[in-house]
C-alpha cells in the first residue's frame, strides 16, 4: 500500500492533479501544496469554520476532509469566489458594515453567507444567523456581520 495517493479534482474552475499522503487533510492540501493561504486554519477539529470551502456546491470544513477524498470533486475556495458578483458585494458590504475586524474568520465567514445567499436569495436575519451558525468570530460579536450579508439579500437595497 502507498503512504500516498494521485488526485484529480477540480479547484476554482482549473483541473488540478497532485500526489498527496493519504493523511493529509483538504485544508493542508490547499495551504501547503497548492499555495491557497485564503482558506485558513483555526480549530483543526471543524468547530469554528475558518476553514470553510465548497465541495460539490456544498460547504465543508477542510479540516475534517481528507485531501485523497477530494478526488474527482469540484472545490471553490475563497480565491475561487474573486470575482463573482455576489462574492464582491459580500466583501464591500463586510467592509462598509465593519464586519472586518481582525479578518481571520473573513474568508470563511464569506464562503458560508454567499452559500447561504445562493439558496436563499431573500434570506431573513434568522436564515442568515442559521446558515453562518457553524463560523465562528471573536471580533465581532456577529451583528456586523448579519448586517453585511442582510445588505446583500435581493429583500433589502435590491440585492447585489
Amino acid at each position: 500500500m502507498s503512504l500516498k495517493h494521485d488526485i484529480e479534482f477540480t479547484l476554482n474552475g482549473v483541473r488540478r492533479r497532485v500526489t498527496v499522503p493519504v493523511d493529509m487533510s483538504a485544508l493542508e492540501m490547499l495551504r501547503t501544496v497548492l499555495g491557497l493561504t485564503g482558506t485558513k486554519y483555526g480549530c483543526g477539529e471543524g468547530e469554528c469554520g475558518a476553514c470553510t470551502i465548497r465541495v460539490d456546491g456544498t460547504t465543508m470544513n477542510a479540516c475534517l476532509m481528507f485531501a485523497a477524498d477530494c478526488d474527482g470533486r469540484e472545490l471553490v475556495t475563497i480565491e475561487g469566489l474573486a470575482g463573482e458578483q455576489r462574492s464582491e458585494a459580500l466583501r464591500a458590504a463586510f467592509v462598509e458594515h465593519g464586519a472586518v475586524q481582525c479578518g481571520f474568520c473573513t474568508p470563511g465567514m464569506v464562503m458560508q453567507a454567499s452559500h447561504v445567499l445562493d439558496a436563499h436569495p431573500d434570506a431573513d436575519e434568522a436564515t442568515i444567523k442559521r446558515g453562518i451558525e457553524g463560523n465562528l468570530c471573536r471580533c465581532t460579536g456577529y451583528r456586523k456581520i448579519v448586517d453585511a450579508i442582510s445588505a446583500t439579500t435581493t429583500s433589502c437595497c435590491g440585492g447585489h
